[in-house]
This record gives C-alpha cells, sequence and structure tokens, in this order.
C-alpha cells in the first residue's frame, strides 16, 4: 500500500533547514504553505525550531507515530538515517537526496544499501535523487518545487526531475489540474508499476500520464 505516501497524518522533515537558500527549507515550506493539516515535524540536530514548529535531532526522538518521512540531507547520512526510519516504524520514504547510483559504483553500492534497509524494515522508498510527492487532494506538496498545481483528475509520475518541474509550471500557468505528482528519481524501490496498480484503483485518478527514462 502506498497510501501514506499521498494521505500520511504526519510527515517528519529530516534535513529541514532555517536558510531559505536551503532545499531542506523549501521543502518543509512547500508542505506547510500547501496547506497539508497533519502534524509536521522537522528534524535537523543543530535547530530547535524552524519555520515556526519544534525540531528533533532524530526521527527516533519524535514522541509521536510517522507516517512519512522526506530526507534532504547529503548522501552520506541517508544509509543511517533511513535504518532510524525503519526502527521508528516509518512506513513511506521519500530520498530527495542525490548522490546514488547516478554517481557511479561507490553511489550504487550506497544505493544498495538503501534497498537492503527498505526490505529489512518493510517500508516504502521513493528515489533517491527525486523532487519529491504531491498530492492535491490531501492536500501536500512534499517537494523543492515553487507552488502547488490546481486539483484536477491528472496522475502524473516522471523519472526526469527537470521535466516533472517543467509539467508543473506549465500546470500552474494553464490552470491544468494534477491529483497526484511523483517524481521517480533512480527506482530504488516504488518504481512506475507500483504507481500504475495503485493510481488504477484511484477513482480520483481518471488520467495516468507516465515519462521513464529507462525500464
Amino acid at each position: 500500500m502506498l497510501d501514506t505516501f499521498f494521505s500520511p497524518q504526519s510527515i517528519a522533515v529530516v534535513g529541514a533547514s532555517r536558510e531559505p537558500e536551503k532545499l531542506g527549507y523549501s521543502v518543509l515550506a512547500n508542505i506547510q504553505e500547501g496547506g497539508y493539516e497533519g502534524r509536521l515535524y522537522p528534524v535537523n540536530p543543530k535547530a530547535d525550531e524552524i519555520l515556526g514548529l519544534k525540531a528533533y535531532p532524530s526521527v527516533l526522538e519524535i514522541p509521536d507515530p510517522v507516517d512519512l518521512a522526506v530526507i534532504v540531507i547529503p548522501y552520506r547520512f541517508v544509509p543511517a538515517v533511513l535504518k532510524e526510519c525503519g526502527q521508528k516504524g516509518i512506513p513511506s520514504v521519500v530520498v530527495i537526496s542525490a548522490g546514488f547510483r547516478e554517481a557511479g559504483r561507490e553511489g550504487l553500492e550506497r544505493e544498495r544499501e538503501l534497498i537492503e534497509t527498505a526490505r529489512k524494515y518493510d517500508l516504502r522508498l521513493i528515489g533517491p535523487n527525486c523532487l519529491g510527492v504531491i498530492d492535491t487532494d490531501t492536500p501536500l506538496n512534499a517537494t523543492f518545487a515553487a507552488g502547488m498545481p490546481p486539483g484536477g483528475p491528472i496522475a502524473f509520475m516522471s523519472q526526469s526531475g527537470a521535466l516533472g518541474t517543467a509539467v508543473l509550471d506549465i500546470a500552474m500557468a494553464g490552470r491544468i489540474g494534477f491529483t497526484k505528482f511523483v517524481s521517480l528519481g533512480n527506482k530504488a524501490d516504488v518504481s512506475e508499476i507500483d504507481l500504475l496498480e495503485a493510481w488504477g484503483d484511484d477513482p480520483a485518478s481518471r488520467v495516468i500520464l507516465i515519462y521513464v527514462e529507462g525500464v
């Protein structure tokens, strides 16, 4: 089940930042400004508060259950944080961080470690090296793209973050309605097949668009 990617009751943003130029700031701000109404937990060991929210040093320090973690930190820290997400029992994780399979042999080994951790803890993973996810019904904008597209019947998945950003810009300018958007990135775990199966049962997703660079 992929429901907690799109309608989570609680979200942890690992790598949330107080600095507006950082991706961790953009992701947290987009979730807030997009109208998300669930519980939101910034995770940053160097901050007590970010964007008016209490910050935590680790997902393990969050006192409540977490449905979705969005990871926006340097690649070298991602494997350890993903293990903490597994220990916390977080079912869904989006890894925006780059530096994995697309970065060569060492990156491929790091990505394999992520896959092993996901399987060990029975969690689902979107990414790494991705833009994030959007659900206009929830509403949720867990990406670092600017703005939320209008609601509508189209569910769109893209392996390319750059193309995904361009499509979102066009959608907002042309008032083209989307129900869901997923940037697949490296597809270490969740693939276009997983999303097709999930969206095929979703009455809100009447049109499914897919852009892939390889299968």
